[in-house]
């Protein structure tokens, strides 16, 4: 994401939070800036975001806390995004959304354990219909 000033995409938080309720986010990502942007892109489309700098912190919150989906960088210190992906299928009900800086249109390691894989910078509308999705089609299984 580009470091100069920009301005907050204007995500319609009723038209999809009416379908979400008050759904818990997992947000791990290592940098600050994108994950402060991700956070109230998440928030304004009616999610309650808890946030964590790398795969260790992300662990111990999925542990402690009620969680209805996960969004995570793929890489991070201490422990990847494709490590934490690993582990979080534990919990096969929780969608995950795997973000990499990277296009890569081959497969890498983690991508079957993601639900979704979007590439940085993401578009905050499809993250947030695509989280929406997820968590649906959870519901319903």
């Amino acid at each position: 994401m580009n470091q100069k000033s920009e301005t907050l995409p204007n995500v319609a938080p009723n038209a999809i939070s009416a379908t979400i309720g008050e759904r818990r986010v997992l947000l791990v990502e290592d940098d600050r800036s994108v994950q402060r942007y991700l956070q109230v892109i998440l928030q304004r489309a009616g999610y309650e975001v808890a946030c964590a700098a790398d795969g260790l912190e992300a662990m111990k919150i999925a542990l402690s806390q009620s969680i209805d989906a996960v969004v995570t960088d793929a890489i991070m210190p201490h422990f990847s995004g494709q490590e934490f992906c690993r582990f979080i299928r534990s919990y096969p009900t929780l969608p995950i959304i795997l973000l990499s800086a990277f296009e890569n249109k081959t497969a890498s390691e983690g991508d079957d354990l993601a639900d979704v894989r979007l590439t940085k910078p993401v578009d905050p509308e499809e993250l947030t219909s695509c989280l929406a999705r997820l968590i649906r089609e959870r519901q319903r299984t």
